[in-house]
């Protein structure tokens, strides 16, 4: 976005930068005008409010590099403000950057931190990182962690990388993530490829879940097993699609289930998890390996679990050395 901000309680004309060359309109105004209902941002468009070049557009129409935005005064309920960031988790967030350059930034996730605010969540990791780094005018996720799985997250400071690296997760091809998962059971000896299509649907309860199913989409996991304990075994996974939810059914697709999951693991196996002291989701993001869009270098970029996890591995038998597939 250009480095103007939008005065949401006047008319401001912006002016776009390469960073939000070829978005779409909508898309431009969702980000710049933080808070404001989707409603009401497709509302001012509809109206003619929204001008281009002075200029009507459509919610469709895209942005070129030097065209000027007309942007309507809009009014923001308070209630929606994201809300400071805590000195904590300020530095909580600051500790856990593991890469940064000039165009993308890497940070290990802590588990419990949404990735991004709603669904109650006021203030998620991007929300925080925009309200740290003020001075960035663009900052999105280029992909995303369930809130209770922890590990390494991009976050693109440039369209052009934000694009590239969604181009190569949407393509399957170019990104590499490794996952270590602690999960119940004895997983077998050497590599496992398990191919089993998810389909997406709700429990009665109106709860989201995921389910191995014929009419689901295709889905692809390798796991390799890391190391065995007398209950659990840490395994190693590396998705190949990227299904919501994939490595965890996949696991469970197996008889082995991921140690603290709650959505898909049984009565018996929370219970075993409360008497070992496992009280969170044990997956963690530990390894991206992609070509930098930008500079073409390779990259493989690692996020250690945090001490918790780690001594929990230890504890259970299943004692993390690092390496992998």
């Amino acid at each position: 976005m250009s480095n103007q901000q939008p005065d949401q309680t006047k008319v401001t004309l912006v002016e776009i930068t390469e960073d939000n060359h070829g978005q779409r309109v909508d898309n431009f105004l969702l980000t710049a005008l933080k808070g404001v209902p989707r409603t009401l941002v497709y509302r001012i468009i509809r109206k003619g409010e929204v001008r281009v070049n002075k200029g009507r557009v459509k919610a469709d129409s895209r942005l070129q590099s030097g065209d000027i935005i007309r942007i309507p005064p809009v009014r923001v309920p308070d209630k929606n403000e994201t809300p400071d960031v805590s000195p904590a988790l300020n530095g909580l967030l600051d500790s856990a950057i593991v890469y940064e350059d000039a165009g993308l930034l890497a940070v290990n996730k802590p588990h419990g931190l949404a990735v991004h605010g709603g669904s109650g969540v006021s203030l998620g990791m991007i929300e925080a990182l925009r309200k740290m780094r003020p001075d960035h005018t663009f900052l999105e996720l280029v992909h995303r962690l369930d809130r209770d799985t922890s590990g390494i997250i991009l976050v693109a400071k440039k369209r052009s990388v934000l694009t590239a690296l969604q181009r190569m997760l949407a393509n399957k091809s170019g990104i590499k993530k490794r996952y270590l998962a602690l999960v119940h059971g004895a997983w077998p000896e050497g590599g496992t490829d398990v191919k089993l299509p998810l389909l997406r649907t709700e429990r009665k309860s109106g709860e989201r879940i995921v389910l191995v199913d014929d009419e689901g989409k295709a889905s692809h996991t390798r796991y390799s097993l890391l190391a065995s304990g007398s209950h659990y075994s840490l395994v190693e996974a590396e998705p190949v699609t990227g299904r919501t939810h994939q490595i965890r059914v996949h696991c469970q697709s197996q008889g082995c289930t991921i140690a603290g999951d709650e959505k898909y693991g049984d009565k018996s196996e929370q219970d075993i998890d409360r008497q070992r002291g496992v009280r969170r989701l044990c997956l963690h993001a530990h390894q991206l390996a992609f070509r930098h869009p930008s500079t073409g270098e390779e990259l493989c970029l690692n996020a250690e679990p945090g001490e918790e996890l780690r001594h929990l591995f230890k504890k259970v038998g299943c004692e993390w050395l690092g390496g992998g597939l």
